[in-house]
């Protein structure tokens, strides 16, 4: 971080130091005018200009650059709006002195308008034409006025256009050189959001994509905070893991569990739930923060998530089988749904986004009692999803840390996939596993669906296995 604020640091002072008009333009520009001046009055074109006018306009620049290095360090941005002003007004009172001498009238003009335009734009040039209006009726105001658009002589012409072109060379080169900078800075500032963008992704593996994305976004402090909120809590664990660490080599095993927790984290983000961690081969899931969607819908969700897993597990077992896994995967899970406490806890230097209170520890304890294949559910989530899941009774367990029992649902299915009506089937046997849900298939896949399962029909019908 330190590499890129010094980084900032510098580009800035370059940057600065390329502002236009600089000290070294406004100086060409004032050398231009007093060197036509000059050359007017020794070819006796200018009547009105006398030697100290010369002088005067020679040392303006040097005069008003050392007042505004004074003054920029409180007024920077005031001293800029006046300089400019005062220029085109110097040069309004100028013309007058040169009484609107074609040639030299429109060289300065041409100087202060390609200045303006420059610097500023719009509205910095009419800023300089109500400047230069005002000098040239202040002017004529005070020295009075005779003649107007007088014709040039060569000489003159030669050196108001030579030195319009020379100011006008070099302003062009510095706004290129502006330019320059600007670019490399903006690929500078490409590269770093790129760098921040690639750290981002790579930490946000570390957080679930509701926190970090909220961080990102500005909806949430990375601060010590919590608070008290109704919360849908879901653990889950493979059954016996432990037999089956030892059965398997730990390359093996490091395989099945990564293969687990991918397939089992994409369902938890179909369904918007909030990974807390993984615990071993256990998984701690929550819905109802960052974002909620109601307390019933966030349980219909948590539920609807265990389903879903318990369903693609039938899938993962026969795809483990293929690559030499044979041991009985078979995973349970518990949920409930009460008030927790969540949030930031730790210390200021690290921080840990997670939920704590008697709820989390009662869904834990669900998902220890439950059996290979079972989602067991509190009371409070059944009352919950009561109307769209089916449930079946399994009597009050007697948990730690709470004094009356507490009372188990066994999760079922959906209403909607009972019955004659249901959307889904699923079957498995060795060497067979079907997982159908009918609601799924979209029109266009429907016709290779079929095909995949009449070939497969023809195929067990060919196999004869002794």
């Amino acid at each position: 971080m330190s590499t890129i604020a010094s980084e900032n640091i510098k580009t800035k002072k370059k940057r600065q130091s390329l502002i236009l008009p600089s000290d070294v333009t406004r100086m060409i520009a004032f050398l231009a005018i007093a060197s036509t001046l000059a050359a007017g009055h020794f070819y006796g074109q200018f009547e009105r200009v006398f030697p100290q006018l010369i002088t005067l306009v020679f040392l303006y620049p040097f005069v008003t650059i050392a007042i505004a290095k004074y003054t920029q360090r409180r007024y920077a941005q005031s001293t800029n709006v006046a300089l400019i002003f005062l220029d085109a007004f110097s040069l309004g009172v100028i013309l007058v002195f040169i009484e609107f001498n074609i040639v030299p009238t429109f060289a300065f003009i041409l100087m202060t308008y390609f200045s303006s335009m420059v610097i500023g734009g719009i509205r910095v040039w009419l800023t300089n034409n109500i400047a230069i209006i005002l000098g040239a009726i202040f002017g004529i105001t005070s020295f009075g006025f005779t003649r107007a658009l007088v014709a040039t002589h060569d000489p003159v012409s030669l050196v108001a256009v030579v030195g319009t072109g020379l100011y006008v060379t070099i302003m062009a080169y510095y706004a290129h050189r502006q330019a320059q900078s600007l670019l490399q800075s903006q690929k500078k500032i490409q590269q770093q959001t790129n760098q921040q963008v690639a750290l981002a992704r790579k930490l946000s593996k570390y957080l679930p994509p509701q926190v970090w994305g909220s961080i990102f976004a500005g909806r949430r402090d990375v601060k010590l905070e919590t608070q008290r909120k109704k919360l849908s809590v879901f653990f889950s664990d493979i059954k016996g893991f432990v037999n089956i660490s030892e059965e398997l080599e730990p390359e093996a095993l490091t395989e099945l569990l990564n293969s687990y927790f991918t397939e089992m984290s994409k369902i938890a983000h179909e369904f918007g739930g909030t990974i807390d961690k993984f615990i071993g081969d256990a998984i701690m899931i929550f819905f109802g923060d960052p974002s909620s969607r109601g307390p019933k819908e966030d349980a219909l969700a948590c539920v609807s998530m265990a389903i879903a897993m318990r369903k693609h597990m039938k899938v993962l077992r026969q795809q483990w089988r293929a690559k030499g896994i044979t041991s009985a995967v078979h995973i349970r899970m518990g949920i409930n749904t009460g008030y927790c406490t969540v949030g930031n806890f730790g210390a200021s230097s690290r921080m840990d986004y997670t939920i704590i209170g008697k709820e989390v520890n009662l869904a834990s304890r669900l998902e220890s009692q439950a059996d290979p294949s079972e989602i067991l559910i509190s009371e409070e989530t059944y009352a919950l999803v009561r109307d769209q899941v089916i449930c079946r009774d399994q009597g009050q367990i007697n948990v730690k840390g709470f004094s009356k029992p507490v009372t188990t649902y066994q999760v079922i299915d959906f209403r909607s996939e009972l019955g004659a009506d249901q959307s889904f089937i699923e079957h498995e046997l060795d060497g067979f596993a079907m997982y159908l849900d009918a609601n799924k298939i979209r029109n266009y896949d429907k016709d290779r669906v079929l095909k995949a399962l009449q070939i497969a029909a023809q195929k067990i019908k060919e196999t004869t296995v002794l």
